[in-house]
């Protein structure tokens, strides 16, 4: 028990360390305002995109058929118009071809000045339609729908539908719930994708410095990885905080342009409470992954080198979780909540679509027990490979010796 204490007290002062060193720097700014910038840039992006799909004509079918038959179009297509979501494309009546002269569709698609997207000819009992493949099998079914309601000599009675509504249903409960468990998985990974590689930063940094050596002459390794694992932890939930109430206060803003989101079968509190924890359970396991390479790596250049299999390998945690949560139920999805990377993703998907409490306190243990298992080895990985770079006592006294002898 005293060891423990001693650990822990020890992981507790290379935390505040670490804490201290980065939060106080000024590259920490703009490590918090980074984010912002791919924000203005997708903002302004999106803005324009708007501006220049209001540019876009709505796409126009010319009809080239009898005057006769392009008037009782227009009107079918009149008739039709309002009841159809996303309502239908303009018709405008093209030159009527002349009795034994066939009118050129393929040259009225071509014609800047016409601008129309396909050509409908031919008669009301046999349409031909001209268009791009995309569209004609787009319009096919709705040119003949309109041919047939145009070949009619009466208008067609639509009757008056009675609409009940209700508030809402199990199926859109279902559904609204299997977008929250996507999209917080989204938000978990991208959040663990950005903040975790400040650990492999961190500790490379001190390599470089040979401070690492120090600490580790002072504190025991397992306690020293650990501190560096909650400082860096730290750290991010101060990054997530400030990025947190900036999003915060925009989503007040825009509050009522906005649909709402649909609860989690848990409840919002208890939500939130888990997404933190399983947050901080995926960043120390990254954490003691990207501190393990860290101590194999000797330079910038193999850090890079050997982080990159890691992030792959994060990237098919995150597919992995994913397609689990389009198998409910079934092993994959066993499988994804056991695995102990792909555990906090699982374990937050499932929060969001099923109301049982206790299995996220056997995961939440089940990840605490994997993070020390790795934490551990990864000291063990380090004092192999890192402090076996200084002589060692056996050595030194033996050289003292002959030194001594001579």
């Amino acid at each position: 028990m005293t060891g423990f204490a001693e650990k822990l007290r020890a992981a507790l002062v290379i935390a505040r360390r670490d804490f201290v060193a980065v939060v106080f720097s000024k590259t920490f700014i703009f490590f918090l305002i980074g984010p912002a910038f791919p924000v203005i840039v997708g903002g302004l992006a999106g803005n324009i995109g708007a501006k220049v799909q209001q540019n876009v004509e709505k796409p126009t079918i010319g009809l080239a058929m009898s005057a006769a038959d392009n008037k009782r179009m227009i009107a079918a297509r009149e008739e039709l118009d309002g009841r159809v979501a996303g309502g239908l494309p303009d018709m405008i009546q093209l030159a009527t071809p002349g009795q034994g002269q066939a009118f050129d569709a393929r040259a009225a698609l071509s014609n800047a000045d016409r601008e129309v997207t396909a050509v409908v000819g031919g008669t009301l009992a046999a349409p031909t339609l001209t268009a791009t493949a995309d569209r004609a099998r787009q319009w096919v079914g709705l040119v003949s729908n309109l041919a047939a309601r145009a070949r009619a000599d009466t208008p067609t009675a639509y009757p008056d539908v009675q609409v009940e509504e209700v508030n809402t249903s199990i199926a859109k409960v279902r559904t609204g719930q299997a977008y929250t468990a996507q999209g917080s998985q989204v938000l978990l990974f991208l959040l663990t994708m950005l903040l975790a590689g400040m650990v492999l930063s961190n500790l490379v940094e001190e390599k470089g410095n040979k401070i690492i050596e120090v600490l580790a002459a002072a504190v025991p390794m397992d306690a020293m990885f650990m501190g560096k694992l909650f400082a860096m932890l730290a750290v991010s939930l101060v990054g997530i905080a400030v990025w947190g109430t900036a999003i915060g206060l925009i989503v007040l803003a825009g509050a009522k342009s906005m649909p709402p989101l649909s609860a989690p079968a848990v409840g919002w509190p208890l939500f939130l409470t888990l997404g933190f924890l399983y947050f901080a359970m995926a960043y120390l396991l990254m954490g003691s992954l990207f501190l393990s390479i860290g101590g194999m790596a000797a330079t910038v250049r193999e850090v890079q080198t050997l982080s990159m299999p890691v992030s792959m390998f994060q990237l098919m945690v995150f597919f992995f979780s994913s397609y689990a949560l389009s198998m409910p139920g079934s092993w994959v999805e066993w499988l994804s909540v056991i695995f102990p990377v792909s555990s906090p993703y699982a374990m937050l998907a499932r929060a969001a679509q099923q109301p049982e409490v206790w299995p996220h306190i056997l995961a939440l243990a089940w990840q605490a027990l994997w993070v020390v298992v790795i934490v551990r080895a990864g000291a063990q990985l380090f004092r192999r490979t890192v402090m076996k770079s200084g002589p060692a006592r056996g050595k030194t006294k033996r050289s003292l010796f002959r030194r001594k002898a001579y």
